[in-house]
């Protein structure tokens, strides 16, 4: 420093001097500490204690550790770091100097007053303190009222309305054309049987049919698509049936014949016609069960309205609950799958549906590996026997007996999901999982932010942080506090006085900004009690401003007519060179 004031700026003269001795010298002038005493100053980096002995320093005797208003900011901004993760942007190192300075405090007993915030209570509630940032309300979303309710009611009724409307007329036309068809078909197989053998094919050319069997067919076809567009019911169904079988007969003539009876080339052409004959059945029973369950759920919808028509309130609450039943069965039978029996969703002791797959692997080996040495004698004789052949059906054997009804409850329960959130604008469906959405066990519920998750609430933090004064071992710095710093500078003096030390420790002085803390001075004058002999006088004072006095005591000292002949000037540091800079001490007179 004094090189550079010196050689590069062309400075005169230069005085250096300790901000804790100015703060001492000013506090001494305002009668508020004695001309023997220990100077504490807890600044930003680093702690320092100088004694005085009459009036002047004596830097012999004094100790420092590395702990300071720094490392207390530092301390709680971690710990609100941690505590508030979402809210890390707002821990500025402003905010959080504004939070220590403002908030913080020394406690008497740091163990007691940690277990007071442990238990909790009406006393540590009064200690906690709270900062709210900003927070704006998010807009809430009222129900819909009746009236909302009546309207969509009526909106969906018309619609309804409309729609059942359109389908009775697309069933009128459909009747009609219909009806138009089987006149028309009806009308050629009278025309049909007027016309002589030898013309039949010249006539069915112009048709555009094959055979009489193909018109006869057709007609069959015709009715029961007329009669299922009627919704009537088959009182003539053994009618049908004969003409379905006399046309089959017709149609597959080689079906009913003996094979002895048959050449080779009929045998072939009679396993055709079974073929067809059969595929054909099916088609025709799976098309009729298509139908049939159709009648059946526009039955049940039928149903579903008129009661719904004469008390909807009741049969707003029925279908709630079939859903509530519908919904918890199926949660049960993939509960069951997935833990083995167990409902509470623990695997402990059960077996889950990865373990019941591996259980049947398993088996499956069991019976691979015994089946050649059943015998006794290792000779691999497997499929000697018919018997033998039934370990596949056990290899390939299913277990799982409570799949059976599992397809029909999903249906129901997608059928009356569809149903209440027609009739039921309130009605929010559970989530469920298909075939291209993997199954989810748990929906994420996001609850909405409120005031409380934009508050800092400060509570053990308030006299954790500056409790590092005293126990700097609390953030891994192995050094002593400021209670045994008093007693380390006090046997670093050359004089062992007892005299002397009472006097220094009576009067204690207290400067810098971390001494501003609340408690400071009655904790600190508790620990040197601790530390000096019973009836020991310990007085601890603070300086009337701990952050502006060691200016106001420089420029006194500055201002001083002797400070031209305590300063280090240009001449000397020339002369008498850096090392005897290091030994200078000034003489504060102020």
């Amino acid at each position: 420093m004094a090189e550079l004031l010196f050689e590069t700026y062309g400075v005169r003269s230069v005085a250096f001097g300790v901000d804790a001795v100015f703060s001492y010298k000013y506090n001494q002038l305002h009668g508020i500490c004695e001309k023997d005493g220990l100077a504490i100053c807890p600044g930003f980096t680093t702690t320092h204690v100088i004694p005085f002995v009459d009036g002047e320093p004596v830097y012999k005797g004094c100790c420092r550790t590395n702990i300071g208003g720094y490392h207390i900011t530092d301390y709680l901004k971690q710990l609100l770091s941690l505590k508030y993760p979402h809210h890390m942007a707002r821990f500025t190192w402003e905010k959080v100097e504004d939070l220590k300075m403002e908030h913080c405090y020394i406690a008497p007993d740091y163990a007691l007053e940690a277990q007071l915030f442990q238990k909790g209570g009406k006393e540590a509630e009064d200690k906690t303190r709270c900062w709210q940032l900003p927070w704006v309300p998010v807009p809430t979303e009222e129900p819909p009222s009746e009236e909302e309710i009546a309207r969509k009611a009526a909106i969906r009724e018309r619609q309804g309305q409309r729609l059942r409307e359109m389908a009775e007329a697309k069933r009128s036309s459909r009747i009609n054309e219909l009806e138009n068809q089987l006149h028309g078909l009806e009308f050629l197989l009278q025309q049909l049987g007027q016309v002589q053998e030898e013309d039949i094919p010249s006539f069915l050319s112009e048709t555009g049919y094959a055979s009489k069997q193909e018109i006869e067919l057709t007609l069959t076809k015709v009715t029961q698509s007329l009669r299922k567009a009627k919704g009537e019911p088959k009182p003539e169904q053994a009618e049908n049936e004969e003409k379905a079988d006399s046309c089959t007969s017709d149609k597959y003539p080689l079906i009913n014949v003996p094979d002895n009876m048959l050449t080779p080339d009929q045998l072939k052409e009679k396993k055709r016609q079974i073929f067809l004959k059969t595929t054909t059945e099916g088609r025709q029973r799976a098309k009729q069960k298509r139908v049939e369950e159709e009648l059946e759920r526009e039955r049940k919808t039928q149903q579903d309205e008129e009661r719904r028509l004469e008390n909807p309130q009741l049969y707003l609450e029925q279908m709630h609950t079939k859903y509530k039943e519908l919904y918890e069965k199926i949660e049960l039978r993939k509960r069951l799958k997935t833990n083995g029996g167990h409902t509470n969703g623990s695997n402990s002791g059960g077996v889950g549906r990865g373990e019941r797959l591996n259980a049947a692997q398993r088996e499956r080996m069991r019976l691979l590996t015994t089946a050649a040495f059943d015998r006794g004698k290792g000779e691999d004789t497997f499929g000697a026997k018919d018997e033998d052949w039934q370990l596949y059906k056990l290899m390939g054997k299913d277990n799982d007996d409570d799949d059976d009804g599992a397809d029909e409850d999903e249906a129901e329960l997608a059928r009356v999901s569809s149903r209440l959130q027609e009739i039921d604008p309130t009605f929010v469906p559970k989530l469920e999982p298909t075939a291209s959405q993997p199954t989810i066990t748990e929906v994420p519920h996001v609850r909405p932010l409120t005031k409380e998750d934009f508050q800092i609430v400060l509570g053990v933090e308030r006299f954790r942080c500056p409790e590092i004064l005293f126990h700097p071992n609390l953030i891994g710095i192995d050094q002593v506090g400021l209670d045994e710093m008093t007693g380390v500078s006090i046997r670093r003096l050359p004089s062992k006085d007892k005299a002397l030390e009472n006097r220094l420790t009576s009067s204690v002085f207290m400067t810098g900004g971390c001494s501003l803390f609340p408690g400071i001075n009655e904790r600190l004058e508790a620990g040197i009690r601790m530390l000096r002999p019973c009836g020991s006088p310990i007085k601890v004072a603070r300086a009337l401003d701990p952050v502006l006095d060691a200016w106001r005591g420089a420029s006194l000292y500055a201002a001083n007519s002797r400070f031209h002949q305590q300063t280090f000037s240009r001449t000397d540091y020339y002369e008498k060179g850096e090392d005897w800079l290091r030994g200078y001490q000034v003489r504060y007179t102020l």
